[in-house]
């Protein structure tokens, strides 16, 4: 009588025979009892569990959620009539998500009735394509806002010019209403100028990016009024990074400085760097890169201003400007970096990525 194991294997082998064991596609097998009979290698992969572990078990203990209703798969084995879906979420464990596109189909192996699953994840094309339409929309409200930068501004000076040529034929007492005229002027033009952001290029430095966390450390935990906590979770094996010391540092503290004026007394705030590898920014793809994470753990962005948290005028409080972020978008992005934020109640993140360049590969 053949052992567990050495049955297993056999099994294996037999589908590999019918299956091809290169295909890139996740397939599983299920029997008629929905019970896994045969995973492929790239199954093995996706799901983070060997074939060994898959075999035997019923599909709807393999997920913490249930992505496949069990009436319809029941029904498929009936009715032959194959599905699919586009966008299915599987929870592998706790808080870890991916998406899969998902055909079903019915199949016969030893003139027995059998589903075959093929499982295409595709959680990093959707991120690309959401990341590429959100810089789309970004750079499309930069442009609005240059063109209405620029009507404004050039009326602004004129008004102002001819306040200051008004007032030297008015009386010390009049001018009082001229200064008023060339003050509010100036005060749109500052507005405009912040609406636009950095106009100059960043000066380059290769530096280690732990200084400027310390600096935006030093700067907010003097005067911490609401007690908060500040954790630094720092990489020390992060190479030298190629940016601007002041710029790079007036985006983080932007951040930062926002963390502290929504969350409460005691609450905290982690400043963690990490390396990543293969990550792809503006749809190109970096070996390496430096990974910097501003955590808080205040009540978090409200859905209707994710999609829109970037553009200039778009603020969460009653006296925000919605310049911030705005700007610090604009400064990461003139480094070739990339910023995005994930949020819920108790845990919002900044990540920001900085390209580490390898001149052995350039």
């Amino acid at each position: 009588m053949l052992s567990t194991k050495t049955n297993v294997k056999k099994i294996k082998l037999d589908y590999q025979q019918k299956i091809p064991n290169q295909l890139v596609t996740a397939i599983i097998v299920l029997d008629k009892n929905l019970t896994i009979q045969y995973a492929n290698p790239a199954t093995e992969a996706l799901l983070v569990k060997s074939f060994n572990k898959l075999y035997g078990k019923p599909l709807k203990n393999l997920f913490l959620n249930e992505p496949i209703k069990q009436e319809r798969l029941t029904q498929l084995l009936i009715s032959g009539q194959e599905f699919s879906d586009s966008d299915v979420t599987l929870e592998l464990y706790i808080n870890h998500l991916i998406t899969v596109e998902l055909m079903a189909s019915s199949v016969e192996f030893d003139a027995m009735p059998h589903i075959l699953l093929e499982l295409k994840q595709i959680d990093q094309q959707k991120n690309i394509s959401a990341e590429a339409f959100q810089h789309q929309q970004w750079e499309s409200a930069r442009e609005l806002i240059r063109g209405l930068a620029h009507e404004i501004k050039n009326p602004l000076g004129g008004l102002r010019g001819a306040a200051q040529l008004l007032s030297k034929e008015l009386s010390q007492e009049q001018q009082e209403y001229t200064m008023m005229i060339i003050e509010q002027a100036d005060r749109l033009t500052n507005l405009v100028d912040r609406l636009l952001g950095p106009n100059q290029l960043p000066k380059m430095t290769k530096l280690n990016i732990h200084s400027v966390l310390e600096k935006i450390y030093q700067v907010v935990r003097f005067g911490n009024e609401k007690n908060i906590n500040f954790i630094r979770d720092y990489d020390p094996s992060i190479p030298d990074v190629v940016f601007d010391d002041d710029k790079l540092q007036q985006a983080l503290l932007n951040i930062v400085n926002n963390a502290i004026q929504v969350i409460e007394t005691g609450g905290q705030i982690t400043l963690k760097t990490r390396a990543a590898t293969n990550q792809t920014i503006n749809g190109k793809r970096i070996k390496l890169c430096a990974k910097i994470c501003i955590i808080d753990n205040g009540p978090g962005i409200p859905e209707n201003l994710k999609d829109t948290l970037f553009y200039p005028m778009v603020s969460g409080r009653a006296n925000g400007t919605g310049l911030g972020l705005s700007i610090s978008q604009t400064l990461i992005h003139q480094h070739n970096g990339k910023l995005s934020c994930s949020s819920e109640p108790g845990h919002t993140e900044f990540e920001i990525l900085l390209p580490i360049i390898d001149k052995a590969t350039k």
